[in-house]
């Protein structure tokens, strides 16, 4: 299937992301902080990023700048984020996030999320 950078600092959420994806076939490539993202989505050349709107160092919306450079990013990103205030959800989409699902959010419901942006793409 697909190779996933899965770019959050909460263990739990991580797990839980890793757990369903890969149950989907995917491979996970994991980051803590939002330096650690850019640094893997630009040398492990990441299929889809599921990117945490707050994380130690640069944060979801700095992460998404860097990696589009002034436009979208070349990979599709997903913003996976405890933020959901209309200015954020906005901001990230702006910014070129294929989608923004807030957090708690259903496992299920990110797989169809990333099934979704995945064909969109191929």
């Amino acid at each position: 299937m697909a190779r996933i950078l899965v770019a959050d600092d909460d263990d739990l959420i991580v797990d839980l992301v890793r757990f369903t994806l890969e149950a989907k076939g995917h491979e996970i490539m994991v980051a803590n902080d939002g330096d650690e993202a850019i640094d893997i989505a630009t040398t492990e050349e990441p299929e889809l990023i599921i990117l945490d709107g707050m994380m130690p160092g640069s944060d979801g919306l700095q992460v998404l700048r860097r990696l589009g450079q002034g436009g979208a990013p070349s990979v599709p990103v997903i913003m996976l984020s405890a933020r959901k205030q209309q200015q954020d959800v906005v901001g990230g989409l702006e910014l070129g996030a294929e989608d923004y699902l807030v957090k708690p959010f259903m496992p299920e419901e990110l797989a169809m999320r990333v099934s979704k942006v995945l064909r969109a793409r191929a």
